[in-house]
């Protein structure tokens, strides 16, 4: 039997001082003059929904993380350790896993939060129409209860990322009484177990919380209440902090040094983010794969991340960063930058005398797509910049063939090979694939985490993906957090940024 218990993974826990479950606050800064109280304001995008199940981006998960929890977290490593699920237990044959759930949850509507509701939201997510996490949940064939705290999922196959993949929206659980009474409702008011509970919603405008005392991990919620507020414009977020609009918002690199100059402190987190161009390889001219290839030797990365990005980033052909285990060393200059073997492949293609397109970005004077615009025209391709109908949702319209876009990793590597590469992934804009790539994600399923091998087979898929496929990865970039200096306890978390052990001196 495999199995991974709390107990497991104490040692790891006890090593990661302040991080989520741990409920001694030793982050940069920590000192005994922070109590618990108060309030923290954040400065943060709000979700494109508050409902997990049908959550559309990526990014949401920070937020959604507020209100909810999952069967398992993530380490400050993007390892999965215990949440809603004390435990977890794979059989021999790695297609049954069961999750052993605290005693005595219950959801912010008073449901009591056990096997029966496990079963309910995962199946919820696994089928409802409008779900965006059907597909992670496809593995799963039946669920079934053993006891109001053991819940076991039955799979197609064996598939030991399971735990990772819970760990974020796909593993949020949603209160029954909920869904049954007012589904849509959902949008705009959660009903979950995380640390937080909503009080009051305002698109585009903020969001405000108080603490959840029914949490599992309550203790380590350090803050009474928590605002989620949207900076009007990025360049004000570090004004916003100094009049104490924010306590802690997101900035661009080009506020990091203003940011400092302010006597704020910087966070510059390496996370899950990447910067790629989705490209759909059933239209003109990109269903030659010489065009992207040729579109990827005419890119200079790292003029990118120097210009459009300040140097805060790292040249990238893959999704990954690196020292992550997903990052395949292989792939490090997979088409470097080369005019002359751009302008060659283009000649191979058809495409001699140049091409033409067009590039979609979602904002007017993007500088990272005027660059593009700039290196791809000095190939030969034509590129004429547009700006995205506002509110279209490309990744379901996929109206737009070739478009500057991020990707936030998930919670499993080869969940993010799925969603990037996968026949019915949101950034596979031909939503196509070639069988090779299925295959390897499949091995590495079903090798458990702490093979010796499983780094390797990783690796593998993620090399018959990006290899095959035509998205063309530009630099991963970190997540850049400017904090007043009363704040304190915020750890360095590599995929869900999380709250616990947080704490507001002022």
């Amino acid at each position: 039997m495999r199995t991974r218990t709390l107990t497991t993974v104490l040692a790891a826990l006890l090593l990661l001082a302040g991080c989520a479950g741990d409920t001694s606050p030793t982050s940069q800064g920590a000192t005994g003059q922070n109590a618990a109280g108060g309030s923290l304001t954040w400065g943060w995008h709000l979700p494109s929904t508050w409902d997990p199940v049908t959550s559309t981006v990526g990014q949401d998960v920070h937020v959604l993380s507020l209100a909810y929890a999952a069967l398992t977290k993530q380490d400050v490593d993007g390892n999965a350790v215990p949440a809603l699920a004390e435990s977890w237990t794979y059989n021999e044959a790695g297609d049954e896993v069961t999750f052993t759930l605290r005693e005595g949850l219950t959801f912010t509507d008073g449901t009591p939060l056990d096997a029966e509701a496990v079963k309910a939201s995962l199946l919820r997510g696994r089928d409802a129409p409008d779900s965006t996490i059907g597909a992670q949940l496809g593995v799963v064939t039946d669920i079934r209860v053993d006891s109001p705290t053991e819940v076991t999922l039955l799979l197609n196959q064996p598939d030991y990322q399971i735990p990772l993949l819970l760990s974020g929206k796909t593993g949020m659980i949603v209160s029954p009484t909920a869904v049954e009474n007012d589904v849509d409702g959902l949008a705009t008011r959660p009903v979950g177990a995380g640390p937080f509970t909503l009080d009051e919603y305002v698109p585009a405008s903020h969001a405000t919380l108080h603490k959840n005392e029914d949490y599992w991990d309550a203790d380590a919620i350090l803050v009474d209440d928590f605002e989620l507020r949207v900076p009007p414009d990025p360049t004000v977020a570090v004004a916003g902090i100094q009049s104490g609009q924010f306590d802690v918002a997101v900035i661009p690199p080009a506020q990091l040094e203003a940011a400092r100059a302010a006597g704020l402190e910087v966070d510059v987190i390496d996370v899950f983010t990447v910067r790629v161009l989705d490209v759909n390889n059933t239209v003109e001219p990109f269903d030659d794969p010489r065009v992207t290839q040729a579109i990827s030797h005419a890119i200079n990365r790292q003029e990118l991340v120097d210009v459009a990005f300040f140097g805060e980033g790292d040249p990238n052909w893959q999704p990954f960063p690196r020292d992550y285990l997903a990052w395949n060393e292989e792939l490090d200059q997979l088409y470097p930058f080369d005019q002359d073997r751009a302008r060659e492949l283009l000649a191979e293609a058809g495409y001699a005398d140049g091409v033409a397109v067009t590039l979609t970005t979602s904002a007017e004077n993007d500088p990272l797509a005027e660059l593009l615009q700039q290196q791809l025209q000095a190939v030969g391709i034509d590129v004429t910049l547009e700006v995205a109908t506002p509110g279209a949702n490309n990744y379901v319209t996929r109206q737009y063939p070739f478009v500057v876009d991020s990707f936030s990793g998930r919670e499993s590597p080869l969940q993010s090979l799925e969603v990037l590469f996968g026949p019915e992934g949101l950034m596979n804009l031909g939503r196509n694939a070639p069988p090779e790539i299925q295959a390897a994600i499949d091995v590495a399923r079903s090798t458990p985490l702490d093979d010796p091998g499983y780094e390797q087979a990783v690796q593998d898929a993620v090399a018959a993906a990006v290899t095959t496929m035509p998205n063309t990865f530009l630099f991963t970039w970190p997540r850049i957090f400017a904090r007043d200096p009363s704040v304190h306890g915020l750890e360095h978390y590599i995929g869900t940024q999380r709250f616990e052990g947080v704490t507001v001196g002022r």
